[in-house]
């Protein structure tokens, strides 16, 4: 039987934002999963943050936690060291992580946990009606910026380089086997898998949308040297750079459960902690 990952919650996204083409992909992603026979519906776990891409809590038909803003990170570190044996997502959006969650983003490539982190990159707070975020372009204007966005928007895959992350890939919200694709190969990777969707919003920061002809897609890259040409291509701010899509950049370095022999015996014996 196909897995039913739906849930009866009424879908409050606005039609045609891209959101819905990520809920697709992310269910066409565990449902295949699952029909692989190597996976369960409940060994799946999902966290989300604060903003219009958490309403995927309610569309999902997984356990999870919906966090406070900029938490959703640590808690699904949490989550994952309360029982490794666990395939933990977390969606979070540009606001959150790279603003109020910024430490946590950082600090989850040191510790490298086995999760995936798909992070929802509209350039701006489109929930509490279009505040800048880091990753604003420059002169944006807003409710909270009449004059403007003065600084130029940070590059978040430069961060994440320099964090020594290993697994970078990115991908476009309105390309449905591609992000299935991405999703897949981001949730088989051994440690913390960073997804960036370019997505546009229908209502806010215009401005920002329509980049699909700077997009191309790449195989996947295990050269740092080229990750960081290919993270300096797109900075954020303007519709000149080529935005690189797919694995900019993956490595090999142990998960907690590989550094911690109680972690390691929990998933090789695929047990809880209350089970011990």
């Amino acid at each position: 039987m196909k897995p039913n990952l739906n849930t009866k919650s009424e879908n409050t996204w606005c039609p045609g934002c891209p959101n819905h083409m990520i809920l697709e992909s992310v269910k066409q992603t565990i449902v295949k999963l699952i029909q692989s026979g190597k996976h369960k519906q409940t060994d799946f776990a999902i966290t989300t943050d604060i903003g219009c891409h958490a309403k995927i809590f309610d569309y999902l038909n997984l356990s999870g936690i919906n966090c406070l803003h900029g938490r959703a990170i640590p808690t699904a570190i949490g989550i994952k060291m309360g029982n490794p044996n666990l395939k933990v997502l977390t969606f979070a959006g540009d606001g959150a992580v790279y603003a109020e969650g910024i430490s946590h983003f950082i600090h989850a490539f040191k510790y490298n946990a086995d999760m995936t982190l798909i992070l929802h990159d509209n350039q701006s707070f489109s929930l509490t009606t279009g505040q800048p975020t880091p990753t604003s372009q420059r002169g944006y204007i807003s409710k909270s910026a009449p004059l403007g966005v003065f600084d130029k928007p940070m590059n978040p895959i430069k961060l994440a380089l320099a964090s020594n992350a290993t697994f970078i890939a990115r991908t476009n919200a309105r390309d449905v086997p591609h992000m299935v694709e991405t999703f897949t190969k981001a949730i088989a990777h051994k440690g913390f898998s960073f997804v960036e969707v370019i997505q546009d919003c229908l209502i806010f920061n215009p401005d920002a949308n329509n980049k699909d002809k700077q997009m191309y897609k790449i195989k996947t890259n295990t050269n740092k040297k080229i990750a960081e040409k290919l993270a300096d291509e797109f900075d954020y701010n303007s519709k000149r750079g080529k935005i690189s899509l797919g694995i900019i950049y993956q490595s090999k370095e142990p998960t907690p459960e590989k550094k911690w022999p109680q972690l390691s015996e929990l998933l090789r014996s695929k047990k809880l902690w209350r089970d011990k």
